[in-house]
């Protein structure tokens, strides 16, 4: 992401290979200087596409810290959970690259994830750091519930 925010909403169709075309602006947005895009599982419903080397760099920062953590016997008592997170990182982010006019072929074992059939509309959200992409049902119920607290929330993030 370039200084400026990622805003704005759309609706897309996938097509009957899943593939999806976004917003020029969109697409600019979270694609690296080679082009590539992260598409990650955030919530059931909604993929999110952010640019490879950012999603990379904090990554790897968070991977190391808990490597150190590891290394250093601090997480002994939370095997568990070392593990838990192992395996949502293993299957949670996948790299792609965008084709021509910002295209995006959605990665089979996410489309599941995402909820939506081939030749179905998606809703193309921008979310300031990244770009969203969501199932309509799953779009109008989180806006349900998360759209009473913009003004709190916004009070609070910008004061």
């Amino acid at each position: 992401m370039g200084d400026s925010l990622i805003q704005g909403e759309c609706k897309r169709t996938l097509d009957d290979r899943f593939r999806l075309s976004l917003p020029s602006e969109f697409g600019s947005a979270i694609s690296d200087d080679q082009g590539e895009t992260i598409v990650v599982k955030e919530r059931f419903g909604c993929l999110s596409l952010w640019s490879a080397s950012q999603w990379q760099t904090r990554m790897d920062q968070g991977v190391e810290l808990i490597r150190q953590k590891i290394l250093s016997g601090r997480m002994e008592h939370r095997w568990g959970e070392v593990q838990r997170l192992g395996r949502l990182l293993s299957t949670r982010q996948v790299t792609i690259k965008l084709a021509n006019r910002s295209r995006l072929l959605i990665p089979e074992n996410f489309r599941e994830f995402l909820g939506v059939d081939a030749n179905r509309e998606v809703q193309i959200v921008g979310a300031v750091v990244c770009v969203e992409i969501w199932n309509p049902e799953a779009w109008i119920e989180t806006l349900k519930l998360e759209m009473p607290g913009f003004n709190p929330l916004f009070k609070d993030l910008s004061s």
